[in-house]
C-alpha cells in the first residue's frame, strides 16, 4: 500500500504539494471558522491526510497561472532560431510542456493507478495530448500532426526510485518538522470550496524576513486527502506567482479508451531514444556564436566556486566563475533587449554588478564575475554580496 501511495504522487496537483512539503517547517494550528463548516484539524494532521491519501484514479479539467513578474519576450524565440533544441519534434515533451512556465493555460487529465495517465494541454482550438499507457508514452501535437513515441520509459516525472521517500503518514510529517527547523510556519488557514469539493487550507508562510515568498497555499480535499489547489504568492503583491488546481474533478474510474491511442492518418512520428539528443554534454553547433562576446569565459570551472549562504527561506547560492561579466555590446538584440529589462545596475561596498530581477527569484551578477542568487529580496543580494567583500 505504501507503494502505491507513492506512485499516485506524480499526478500534477499531488506532485506539486509533495515539492512544496519537502522544503518546509510546521507549526501546529486549528482550522479558522469558514465555509464550509468542516471538523477542526491541526497543521501536523492535515499533512498526514495527504500522505495518507490513496487517491489512483481521478479524472477533470486543471488551469494553470503563472506569472514571474517577467516582460513580454517578444521575438525572442525566434531570434534565437534553433539555439539548444529548436530543431526538435514539436510534440518531444521535453520541449512544450515548457509552456506552462508561463501564461494561463488549461488541461484536461486522467489517471488509473501508476500505469495510466492522460495530459491534454487546450490552446484555443488546438490541442497536445501525453499519454502514458504501461509501456508506451505517446505525445501528438494536432497543430503540426506530429507524433513523439517513447517505450519503456514510464510516467513522466515519475521517480526512479522511491527508497529515501517516507513508508507512513506519521513518517511524513515526522520528516517534514525535522526538515523545517524553526524557519516556517505552517497554519490551516479555514476551509474551501475547490472544483466542487470541500477543502481545508493549508498555509505555508516563512518567518524569516528576505525571502520573496509571501506564502504557499495548499487547498487539501477534505474527505480524501488529494491536494486541489496550489497557490505561491510573492511579497511584491499582484497576481500569484503559480495559481494551479482543478477546476472539475471527478475521483471515479476513467475509461480505459482514455489512455488509448491511435497515429493519426498522415502524422509524422518520432521514436525517442537515447540517440535522439547528445548526451556528451557538448552545445549544440553554433551555440556560442549566437552568444554576448566573452559570455562563456572561465564557465569550465563554474562549478568549483559553489557555495551555499544563510538557511531556509533566505538561503543564497554563491559562485565565483573566475572571470569578468560578459560583454553584451554584440548580443543579439532580442538577447539585449531582455538583459536591458530584467537587469538594473546597483552599486555598494562589493564594487558593482547587474540584478536580474523577477517575482520570486534574483540574481546578482558582479563585475568581477561572481554570482549570488536565491529566492531572496534584491536587498539580501547585494547585503550578502558586501559581506563577501
Amino acid at each position: 500500500m505504501a507503494e502505491t501511495r507513492k506512485a499516485s504522487r506524480f499526478i500534477v496537483p499531488v506532485a506539486v504539494a509533495g515539492a512544496a512539503a519537502a522544503t518546509i517547517g510546521l507549526v501546529p494550528a486549528l482550522a479558522a471558522s469558514g465555509d464550509p463548516d468542516l471538523p477542526e484539524i491541526t497543521a501536523q494532521q492535515l499533512i498526514e491526510k495527504i500522505a495518507a491519501s490513496d487517491t489512483q484514479t481521478l479524472s477533470g479539467t486543471f488551469k494553470i497561472s503563472t506569472d514571474l513578474g517577467l516582460p513580454a519576450l517578444g521575438g525572442l524565440a525566434s531570434g534565437l532560431g534553433g539555439l539548444g533544441g529548436g530543431d526538435a519534434p514539436s510534440a518531444d515533451p521535453s520541449q512544450k510542456l515548457t509552456e506552462l512556465a508561463s501564461g494561463t493555460h488549461t488541461l484536461r487529465v486522467a489517471a488509473d493507478g501508476p500505469e495510466r495517465q492522460r495530459l491534454t494541454l487546450l490552446d484555443g482550438s488546438d490541442e497536445y495530448s501525453l499519454i502514458h499507457n504501461g509501456d508506451d508514452v505517446w505525445a501528438y501535437d494536432s497543430k503540426s500532426n506530429e507524433v513523439f513515441h517513447e517505450k519503456g520509459k514510464g510516467a513522466p516525472g515519475t521517480p526512479e526510485s522511491h527508497e529515501e521517500l517516507p513508508g507512513t503518514p506519521k513518517q511524513f510529517a515526522d520528516e517534514v518538522l525535522k526538515a523545517a527547523g524553526d524557519t516556517t510556519s505552517i497554519t490551516v488557514g479555514g476551509t474551501a470550496r475547490v472544483a466542487g469539493r470541500d477543502a481545508y487550507q493549508l498555509v505555508i508562510k516563512p518567518k524569516q524576513s528576505g525571502s520573496t515568498v509571501e506564502s504557499v497555499k495548499i487547498a487539501v480535499d477534505a474527505a480524501n486527502g488529494t491536494p486541489l489547489k496550489f497557490t505561491l504568492s510573492s511579497v511584491e503583491g499582484g497576481k500569484p506567482v503559480v495559481d494551479a488546481g482543478f477546476t472539475k474533478v471527478d475521483f471515479a474510474k476513467p475509461a480505459a479508451s482514455d489512455f488509448a491511442f491511435e497515429v493519426p492518418k498522415g502524422a509524422e512520428v518520432t521514436e525517442g531514444g537515447a540517440e535522439e539528443a547528445p548526451r556528451d554534454g557538448k552545445l549544440p553547433e553554433g551555440f556560442e556564436e549566437k552568444l554576448p562576446e566573452g559570455f562563456g569565459d572561465g564557465f569550465a570551472d563554474f562549478g568549483k566556486g559553489l557555495n551555499v549562504i544563510g538557511e531556509g527561506w533566505t538561503t543564497i547560492a554563491t559562485i565565483d566563475t573566475g572571470a569578468p561579466a560578459p560583454k553584451t555590446d554584440g548580443a543579439p538584440k532580442e538577447i539585449q533587449g531582455l538583459l536591458d529589462s530584467l537587469g538594473d545596475q546597483v552599486t555598494g561596498p562589493f564594487g558593482s554588478g547587474t540584478l536580474f530581477k523577477t517575482k520570486l527569484v534574483n540574481a546578482l551578477l558582479t563585475d568581477d564575475g561572481k554570482v549570488y542568487v536565491g529566492a531572496v529580496t534584491k536587498e539580501a543580494l547585494i547585503d550578502a554580496a558586501n559581506a563577501a567583500k
